[in-house]
């Protein structure tokens, strides 16, 4: 994929890059890319790690795989470039945002100013095929998205798992919720959210306040 990982995350996924699955997933998602449009773009693969070292990592925000319409993937789960309009989900993810802490709706749906703070927004698919929602989901990058999530779960502690959905809270096992905070919702889709359990949990306000019990920065979401 000619693509490099952050160093501290390639450290502690060394073993995974060595297994043959992840021989096999490097040349399916050469060939994907080959023969058409997928996202994100290549070098934005890893995004969601490059942006957030693996010592930095204070919340942990688990999508399912990236959007597949032109102009919106960049590698961070939830998160579009700049002038792409909201999709759904981020815009509910906002309001709420707005609900709990007062803080207005920002121009800009880009969340890299959260993964630079210590958010790992991080797809369990990392790329996708185009208009094809979930295309790319048994190429292999579950076994390694899973990999990062259980070396988290090994290494560090005092971590926030924000796990919104069936899917990411299927992940939930892997966590010690003596270490850390786990908190879980629906989805914020429009479909899970207007059915009640996404609005009104104060997710973010319960997640900087034990981020400021451990000693540590708040998130300026």
């Amino acid at each position: 994929m000619n693509v490099k990982i952050e160093p501290s995350w390639a450290e502690h996924l060394r073993a995974e890059f060595e297994k043959p699955y992840f021989a096999k997933l490097t040349d399916s998602v050469r060939q994907e890319y080959l023969a058409g449009t997928c996202y994100p773009p290549g070098p934005l693969i890893f995004n969601a790690f490059n942006l957030c070292p693996f010592d930095k990592v204070k919340v942990v925000i688990i999508g399912q795989d990236p959007y597949h319409e032109p102009g919106q993937a960049h590698g961070l789960s939830f998160s579009v470039l700049p002038g792409v309009p909201f999709p759904p989900s981020l815009q509910n993810i906002f309001k709420e945002i707005e609900a709990d802490l007062g803080t207005p709706i920002p121009a800009s749906g880009d969340l890299t100013r959260w993964a630079r703070q210590g958010v790992l927004l991080l797809n369990a698919t990392l790329t996708v095929r185009a208009h094809q929602a979930n295309s790319h989901a048994l190429l292999g990058w579950r076994e390694f998205t899973d990999a990062a999530i259980q070396a988290l779960a090994r290494e560090r502690e005092h971590l926030v798992y924000m796990l919104w959905g069936s899917y990411a809270r299927s992940k939930a096992y892997m966590i010690d919720r003596q270490r850390n905070l786990v908190l879980e919702s629906v989805h914020p889709s429009p479909l899970s959210a207007n059915r009640g359990g996404w609005f009104g949990q104060h997710q973010f306000s319960r997640c900087n306040d034990y981020l400021r019990g451990q000693g540590q920065e708040a998130i300026q979401w």
